[in-house]
């Protein structure tokens, strides 16, 4: 695991801690109001083509890699606020270079395989009180995509929730900038604000990050129709056919090649990332 340097963290992280909590960023993991109150269901997105369904039922899914702790906590409740115990959890995300296991085609060159490989991936069943954890390191990016996070919400044989969720900009920035694991020859190309599959979401998977003793820790409130049969967005994967087209909203599918946008630079990227400051 990498540790920042405590000369950073002043500037750096709990600096940028502060000002992501003025952009309310928290609201994502408030408590669960009375039952008479509806909940907004959290909102489907792609799977991508990265999933595999392997039950492995572990809360640490690091696997010695290096990089950033991150724990992520979700809890998962109705739109009544009713806890859903024992519903199965799964979570999937990219390493800090923005390599996913189990594939191959990886890297910016896709020159890389790790079939076989299963870091970054686990399973796990809520408690009484919906609630789940896992011990993962903050991933890394590739192009096309901001930072996110995939997971999945399971009801028997039902997957309810396939979704991804998203980590402030001006947190990645400065990790992918300042610490080597995730340091690359260019920039990221795509943030949060540019990036299709979060704009169409929108708030309810927008993740709430603190910083603990040695660790950063991403939590989101998941709110779920454990009735729900929706139809899963799985583009194909690595190597398989050509998508047919691009879904509304212009986005390519996640993982697609694609041309690589055009990243915003110098003050225009500090707008793009930095949260206004609040008039009055």
């Amino acid at each position: 695991m990498t540790t920042l340097p405590e000369s950073q963290a002043p500037i750096g992280r709990r600096g940028l801690l502060a000002a992501l909590g003025a952009a309310g960023l928290s609201a994502a993991a408030s408590p669960a109001p009375a039952a008479a109150r509806q909940l907004p269901l959290t909102a489907q997105t792609t799977e991508g083509p990265y999933y595999l369904d392997l039950a492995l039922e572990r809360s640490d899914i690091t696997e010695g890699l290096d990089g950033v702790p991150l724990e992520v906590r979700f809890t998962v409740r109705d739109a009544a606020g009713r806890p859903l115990p024992k519903l199965r959890v799964d979570l999937w995300h990219c390493d800090a270079q923005g390599r996913y296991s189990g594939f191959g085609e990886q890297g910016d060159d896709r020159a890389l395989s790790f079939e076989g490989k299963t870091f970054l991936r686990g399973s796990q069943r809520t408690d009484r009180e919906g609630a789940v954890f896992f011990r993962s390191v903050y991933p890394g990016w590739y192009a096309g995509r901001t930072t996110h996070i995939h997971f999945k919400v399971i009801n028997g044989a039902r997957a309810v929730l396939t979704s991804q969720f998203f980590l402030p900009d001006a947190l990645s920035e400065f990790l992918y900038t300042q610490v080597s694991p995730y340091q690359r020859s260019r920039l990221r190309d795509t943030l949060n604000s540019a990036d299709g599959i979060a704009l169409k979401a929108g708030a309810t998977v927008l993740g709430s990050v603190r910083e603990e003793r040695q660790r950063y820790v991403a939590t989101l409130a998941l709110v779920v129709d454990p009735a729900a049969s929706p139809a899963i967005d799985r583009p194909p994967r690595p190597g398989g056919p050509p998508h047919a087209g691009m879904p509304p909203g212009g986005m390519p599918p996640d993982g697609l090649r694609m041309p690589r946008p055009r990243s915003p630079e110098g003050a225009a990227r500090i707008r793009a990332i930095v949260p206004p400051r609040a008039e009055g």
